[in-house]
């Protein structure tokens, strides 16, 4: 039996340290693109944007090993930046978008 929860407890402060990982990324890309970006993209300001990804960072870095709901919350602030406002930047700022051909 201990052995399963020293199992479990490294799993959960791998899931933690990745979770961290992509909330850490996600705020460092939203401080390198200007306000106008953001803007021109038609996402919310930079500001908040900065802010949501800190507190998530922070939620973090207080929640590395274990699960629960204020580390979801700053995990899916992280993923929801990721998926959706960094592509719209990253095509408003003509970087890294997806051709339409294949």
């Amino acid at each position: 039996m201990e052995l399963f929860q020293g199992f479990q407890t490294v799993v959960l402060y791998a899931l933690g340290a990745g979770a961290l990982a992509c909330e850490v990324f996600a705020f460092v890309d939203a401080l390198r693109n200007p306000e106008a970006a953001y803007l021109a993209a038609g996402k919310r300001t930079r500001t908040f944007w900065l802010v949501l990804l800190g507190v998530a960072m922070a939620l973090g870095v207080v929640t590395l090993a274990s699960l629960n709901l204020f580390a979801l919350l700053g995990f899916v602030a992280a993923a929801v930046y990721l998926a959706d406002v960094r592509p719209a930047l990253r095509q408003v700022r003509g970087r890294g978008g997806r051709s339409s051909g294949w």
